[in-house]
């Protein structure tokens, strides 16, 4: 009888899938999101003395969830160039690099797909073995992209958003991905098509995708792979926030300071496109 018992236990458990102990576990880190509300005011017509109830939009920011497990995650690095026209806003830049750096190398090492995208510099990178593995991806027709609002940004960035005393004309100031940040050859992709980064997801079975980088209110928002267009193809999103600058001259409406501008952006992207993180909440982050 024990013998039978101890060969039944022995079958069921070479049935149980083997799960290493060095395996990446999910990680649950705090998000936050923005909750737009219509909330009813009464106003008073002060030439007829009339009341009426009109409707004024709140948002209110809100504590949730991420689940995010480290083999099925990417981090996208968006446009963390080198130089940029526009000089403050190319020191920050260098800034960031550096804080992100480590958490790159973190992230990485437990197990995170890491995609570097320099818009505009693949001609430095031609030789690059993490930019043939990202072209060498096979193809995914990507699924029809949703149709969601897209509301207009808090901030007027029409002169270009450089915050310099003597703003310069724009010009293509970046040959390449700062230097700070390292890229993997062995691991690591480099791209900036969305198209290719869809194409590492599927190849991958990833299904959930960090962005980093700049700038928040242009390209971490626009490029085709960044947030929108990811949102729009049914990728689960966040954005780092303390990653990110946005391109806002505080000379420009709403006139506040660049920093708030930058906070501005961030709660637009929490209140309609998606939640976002710190980088402590990160392997690597601080």
């Amino acid at each position: 009888m024990i013998r039978a018992l101890a060969s039944a236990a022995l079958a069921v458990a070479l049935t149980v899938p083997f799960a290493p102990a060095d395996e990446p576990k999910p990680l649950v880190v705090p998000a936050r999101r923005q909750v737009v509300e219509m909330v009813p005011v009464t106003a008073t017509d002060p030439a007829t003395g009339v009341a009426r109830v009109v409707y004024q939009s709140t948002k209110q920011a809100v504590a949730v969830k991420a689940t995010i497990d480290p083999a099925k995650t990417a981090i996208v690095v968006c446009d963390m160039w080198d130089d940029h026209w526009c000089k403050r806003a190319a020191e920050r830049c260098a800034e960031l690099a550096k804080s992100a750096e480590p958490v790159l190398k973190a992230c990485r090492a437990a197990g995170m797909t890491i995609v570097h995208c320099p818009s505009d510099t693949m001609a430095f990178y031609k030789d690059s073995p993490a930019r043939k593995r990202a072209q060498d991806a096979p193809k995914v027709d990507p699924p029809k992209a949703k149709d969601l609002p897209n509301p207009p940004l808090p901030i007027d960035d029409a002169d270009g958003g450089c915050d310099d005393e003597k703003p310069a004309k724009p010009f293509k100031a970046w040959t390449r991905q700062h230097a700070a940040i390292t890229i993997d050859e062995k691991l690591d992709y480099v791209t900036d098509s969305g198209a290719e980064v869809y194409n590492v997801l599927k190849q991958k079975g990833i299904d959930t995708l960090i962005v980093m980088g700049v700038h928040t209110n242009m390209c971490v928002l626009n490029r085709s792979f960044a947030i929108k267009q990811m949102v729009k193809w049914g990728v689960t999103t966040y954005l780092v926030r303390d990653l990110t600058d946005a391109m806002y001259n505080p000379k420009m409406k709403p006139f506040v300071t660049h920093a708030r501008g930058t906070d501005l952006v961030i709660e637009h992207i929490e209140a309609h496109w998606c939640p976002t993180i710190v980088s402590k909440s990160l392997p690597g982050g601080k």
